[in-house]
């Protein structure tokens, strides 16, 4: 009966509306009523005699005004259109039927399959994460199916991990590697100001049919208000929670978080708040951690969700405003480099700057001298490189050295991956250990 008495307690008891008052840039302020309006409610305004009413988002109040931003475009709203209360608050309802299909941050279908099944409980989209001390720990190694991360970056069920790259480095296409190789139950793909060109892309060629048929993707593009782009990340991670409840491992990538804050730092900028580091509100740095706190393990018999969340450093800055509060969030964070990329290795992942904070308690006692042998013979190499290329050091100066030389190109060769192949965790390990010809006890 909760479910039912959910919905009777969203249905409005009468038609509540005001009147737009004021139009400015995308804010909308409207007159009336406001104390039976709340922060999230949702409203219809109405925009000419005819013309498609306009859903909206009360973001805020002042002088007795309820200030909203809407989920599409404003033409043919004037003043004095009627602004009517129709939602307490967003709600979705997820289910199994929806894995396969592609949807709106509305939580309607955009793939032309028809209307999607409604689950029987509705599920708030902003919500809190489970409390600390109700929380399960994170769960035994996850395999992602790419080598690098497998071996150097190792994810464990219940982790949230951080891709930092710039921009045309490889993070879809890294992502839409995990998608199809993951061994996950379910994957939750938020593309969050997306182009609208990729996405066709990449749930035809990235994804696949396979990969598809285990996920539900969530897409808000680029040229879609910043309300939709907001609120596909809220939809994206409530879809990861339905599944979790269910006890399903759920694999949820968002592309990108940058794009979620850039979203809240319009709607802040918007309403008045104050620009602090690179414009940025501060409603940004205290919406991130809600957001991305709400994945990982669940409570002790539940699923768990685990994250990776793509960030976009601004011009190859990895410690601009976004990125340095992410990275003080999440488990662990996987650096991509512009220049490893332009030398042809891909998936370009800097595996020495890269880290996983539950790497040392996840991986096996015989693997750990490969890797710490693996890691020093290439810290040695990129410590020396420079000098190599020049022809400066001589060979024999330095037996390490010379080792790191020896291996490098059967290092960067085991690193590299193309988008179609998949490599488990152990047969990382085992590559590993035969390329610099050690033995795992």
């Amino acid at each position: 009966m909760d479910p039912l008495f959910a919905e009777l307690e969203a249905l409005m008891p009468a038609e509540i509306y005001g009147r737009v008052v004021a139009v400015q840039g995308l804010l909308v302020e409207v007159a009336g009523p406001v104390h039976e309006m709340s922060v999230g409610a949702v409203l219809a305004v109405e925009s000419g005699e005819n013309g498609p009413a306009v859903p909206a988002e009360v973001v805020g109040f002042r002088d007795e005004r309820a200030l909203c931003m809407p989920f599409a475009g404003l033409e043919g709203v004037r003043l004095g259109c009627r602004a009517v209360l129709t939602a307490r608050e967003s709600l979705a309802h997820p289910c199994d039927g929806w894995l396969g299909r592609v949807v709106n941050a509305m939580g309607e279908p955009i793939d032309g399959l028809g209307p999607l099944p409604a689950g029987g409980e509705p599920r708030r989209l902003r919500t809190n994460p489970p409390a600390a001390g109700e929380r399960g720990r994170v769960g035994p190694p996850l395999d992602l199916g790419v080598r690098a991360l497998n071996t150097f970056v190792t994810c464990c069920e219940g982790q949230r991990m951080g891709i930092f790259a710039g921009s045309g480095v490889g993070k879809s296409v890294l992502m839409s590697m995990i998608a199809r190789n993951m061994a996950a139950d379910v994957a939750v793909i938020g593309l969050i100001g997306e182009r609208g060109r990729e996405v066709q892309e990449f749930i035809e060629d990235d994804l696949g049919p396979e990969g598809l048929a285990r996920s539900v993707v969530v897409v808000a593009t680029s040229d879609e208000s910043v309300l939709m782009r907001r609120q596909a990340a809220y939809l994206t991670m409530t879809v990861a929670e339905h599944f979790r409840d269910a006890g399903r491992n759920v694999m949820c990538m968002m592309d990108s978080v940058t794009r979620f804050a850039m979203a809240q730092r319009e709607i802040g900028l918007s309403i008045g708040e104050p620009p602090t580091s690179k414009g940025y509100t501060p409603t940004v740095f205290t919406e991130l951690p809600k957001l991305l706190e709400r994945a990982g393990p669940g409570r002790p018999g539940s699923g768990s969700i685990t994250g990776l969340f793509t960030v976009l450093v601004e011009g190859d800055n990895h410690n601009e405003p976004v990125a340095d509060a992410v990275r003080g969030i999440l488990d662990g964070h996987i650096v991509m480099e512009r220049a490893i990329a332009e030398r042809g290795r891909y998936p370009a992942i800097n595996v020495l700057k890269s880290v996983s904070r539950t790497m040392p308690r996840c991986v096996p006692e015989p693997v750990q001298p490969v890797l710490r042998k693996a890691r020093a013979l290439m810290a040695t190499y990129s410590d020396m490189e420079e000098l190599i290329r020049l022809g400066a050091y001589r060979r024999g100066s330095d037996p390490v050295v010379d080792e790191a030389i020896a291996r490098h190109d059967r290092l960067e060769t085991f690193l590299g991956q193309s988008k179609g192949d998949a490599s488990t965790i152990g047969a990382g390990y085992n590559e590993l250990a035969n390329l610099l010809e050690m033995t795992l006890a």
